[in-house]
Protein backbone atom coordinates (compact mmCIF):
# COMPACT_ATOMS: atom_id res chain seq x y z
CA UNK A 1 0.00 0.00 0.00
CA UNK A 2 1.17 3.34 -1.13
CA UNK A 3 1.97 6.11 1.61
CA UNK A 4 -1.22 7.84 -0.07
CA UNK A 5 -3.18 5.00 0.12
CA UNK A 6 -2.42 4.49 3.26
CA UNK A 7 -3.23 7.88 4.84
CA UNK A 8 -6.65 8.14 2.59
CA UNK A 9 -7.13 4.48 4.63
CA UNK A 10 -6.86 6.07 7.62
CA UNK A 11 -8.43 9.42 7.54
CA UNK A 12 -11.26 10.11 9.64
CA UNK A 13 -14.33 11.49 9.43
CA UNK A 14 -16.00 13.95 12.01
CA UNK A 15 -17.57 10.82 14.32
CA UNK A 16 -13.89 9.70 14.73
CA UNK A 17 -14.62 6.10 13.02
CA UNK A 18 -12.66 4.81 10.31
CA UNK A 19 -13.45 4.63 6.60
CA UNK A 20 -12.46 0.72 6.21
CA UNK A 21 -15.36 -1.54 4.86
CA UNK A 22 -15.96 -4.55 6.61
CA UNK A 23 -12.82 -4.44 8.95
CA UNK A 24 -13.87 -4.16 12.53
CA UNK A 25 -11.37 -1.90 14.00
CA UNK A 26 -12.88 -0.52 17.23
CA UNK A 27 -13.55 -2.79 19.89
CA UNK A 28 -17.42 -1.71 19.99
CA UNK A 29 -17.49 -2.12 16.43
CA UNK A 30 -17.01 -5.99 17.25
CA UNK A 31 -20.68 -8.23 17.40
CA UNK A 32 -21.36 -9.79 20.83
CA UNK A 33 -22.90 -12.45 19.00
CA UNK A 34 -21.26 -15.93 20.31
CA UNK A 35 -21.94 -19.22 18.35
CA UNK A 36 -23.24 -21.88 20.55
CA UNK A 37 -19.92 -23.87 20.77
CA UNK A 38 -17.94 -20.51 21.94
CA UNK A 39 -20.69 -20.28 24.64
CA UNK A 40 -19.92 -23.66 25.69
CA UNK A 41 -16.44 -23.48 25.43
CA UNK A 42 -17.02 -20.19 28.09
CA UNK A 43 -18.93 -22.12 30.26
CA UNK A 44 -16.44 -25.00 30.50
CA UNK A 45 -13.58 -23.06 30.86
CA UNK A 46 -15.53 -21.16 33.67
CA UNK A 47 -16.31 -24.39 35.29
CA UNK A 48 -13.00 -26.47 34.90
CA UNK A 49 -11.46 -23.39 36.48
CA UNK A 50 -13.03 -23.04 39.60
CA UNK A 51 -11.13 -24.76 42.84
CA UNK A 52 -13.67 -27.16 43.33
CA UNK A 53 -13.47 -28.89 40.05
CA UNK A 54 -9.83 -29.37 41.04
CA UNK A 55 -10.94 -31.26 44.62
CA UNK A 56 -13.69 -33.72 42.15
CA UNK A 57 -10.87 -34.39 40.20
CA UNK A 58 -8.73 -34.94 43.54
CA UNK A 59 -11.25 -37.02 44.36
CA UNK A 60 -12.13 -39.03 41.58
CA UNK A 61 -8.38 -40.41 41.67
CA UNK A 62 -9.35 -41.20 45.63
CA UNK A 63 -11.63 -43.59 44.82
CA UNK A 64 -9.95 -44.99 41.52
CA UNK A 65 -6.87 -45.55 43.78
CA UNK A 66 -8.71 -48.47 45.96
CA UNK A 67 -10.68 -50.00 42.80
CA UNK A 68 -7.73 -52.01 42.62
CA UNK A 69 -9.04 -54.34 44.99
CA UNK A 70 -12.03 -55.00 42.92
CA UNK A 71 -10.13 -55.26 39.62
CA UNK A 72 -7.71 -58.19 40.37
CA UNK A 73 -5.96 -57.46 36.93
CA UNK A 74 -3.62 -54.11 37.56
CA UNK A 75 -3.35 -53.14 33.47
CA UNK A 76 -7.94 -52.81 33.65
CA UNK A 77 -7.12 -51.12 36.42
CA UNK A 78 -4.66 -48.56 34.83
CA UNK A 79 -6.59 -48.79 31.62
CA UNK A 80 -9.47 -47.10 33.35
CA UNK A 81 -7.63 -43.98 35.07
CA UNK A 82 -5.75 -43.68 31.50
CA UNK A 83 -8.92 -43.88 29.56
CA UNK A 84 -10.28 -41.51 31.40
CA UNK A 85 -7.97 -39.01 31.97
CA UNK A 86 -6.67 -39.07 28.45
CA UNK A 87 -10.53 -38.34 26.69
CA UNK A 88 -11.19 -35.61 29.62
CA UNK A 89 -7.51 -33.58 29.18
CA UNK A 90 -8.20 -34.07 24.99
CA UNK A 91 -11.78 -32.23 25.35
CA UNK A 92 -10.72 -29.97 27.78
CA UNK A 93 -7.91 -28.63 25.48
CA UNK A 94 -9.73 -28.03 22.66
CA UNK A 95 -12.38 -26.23 24.83
CA UNK A 96 -9.76 -23.72 26.57
CA UNK A 97 -7.86 -23.44 23.09
CA UNK A 98 -11.08 -22.05 22.05
CA UNK A 99 -11.74 -19.60 24.87
CA UNK A 100 -7.80 -18.83 24.51
CA UNK A 101 -7.70 -17.53 21.08
CA UNK A 102 -10.83 -15.80 21.48
CA UNK A 103 -9.52 -13.89 24.62
CA UNK A 104 -6.06 -13.28 22.81
CA UNK A 105 -8.34 -12.26 19.65
CA UNK A 106 -10.05 -9.46 21.67
CA UNK A 107 -6.81 -8.17 23.70
CA UNK A 108 -5.23 -7.90 20.44
CA UNK A 109 -8.19 -6.13 18.41
CA UNK A 110 -7.91 -3.76 21.61
CA UNK A 111 -4.09 -3.38 20.98
CA UNK A 112 -4.48 -2.34 17.39
CA UNK A 113 -7.47 -0.06 18.47
CA UNK A 114 -5.19 1.94 20.32
CA UNK A 115 -2.43 2.27 18.20
CA UNK A 116 -4.13 3.32 15.55
CA UNK A 117 -5.44 5.76 17.51
CA UNK A 118 -2.32 6.79 18.83
CA UNK A 119 -1.09 6.78 15.30
CA UNK A 120 -3.60 9.60 13.46
CA UNK A 121 -3.27 11.91 16.56
CA UNK A 122 0.13 11.42 15.96
CA UNK A 123 -0.05 11.84 12.27
CA UNK A 124 -2.74 15.28 13.31
CA UNK A 125 0.00 16.80 15.58
CA UNK A 126 2.83 16.32 13.16
CA UNK A 127 1.30 19.02 11.36
CA UNK A 128 2.77 21.36 14.09
CA UNK A 129 5.39 19.43 15.09
CA UNK A 130 7.26 17.64 12.33
CA UNK A 131 9.23 15.57 14.64
CA UNK A 132 6.46 12.98 15.13
CA UNK A 133 6.11 11.42 12.03
CA UNK A 134 9.64 9.88 12.13
CA UNK A 135 7.72 8.53 15.83
CA UNK A 136 4.45 7.53 14.12
CA UNK A 137 6.25 5.85 11.20
CA UNK A 138 8.34 3.91 14.15
CA UNK A 139 4.81 3.34 15.84
CA UNK A 140 3.20 1.78 12.99
CA UNK A 141 6.07 -0.23 12.07
CA UNK A 142 6.29 -2.11 15.67
CA UNK A 143 2.92 -2.73 15.99
CA UNK A 144 2.73 -3.88 11.80
CA UNK A 145 -0.08 -1.89 11.07
CA UNK A 146 1.14 -1.97 7.39
CA UNK A 147 0.94 -5.30 7.19
CA UNK A 148 -2.00 -5.09 8.86
CA UNK A 149 -3.49 -2.97 6.83
CA UNK A 150 -2.27 -4.62 3.22
CA UNK A 151 -3.70 -7.59 4.92
CA UNK A 152 -7.42 -6.38 5.01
Amino acid sequence: MSTSEREQHSERDGSGQSHHDDVKTMPSQVSNDVGVFDRFATHASAFVSRAWFFVMCVLLVVIWAPSIIVLPDVDTWQLIINTATTIVTFLLVALLQNTQKRTDDAVQQKLNAIAEGLSAMMERLARDHPELRDDRDELRQAVGLEERESAE
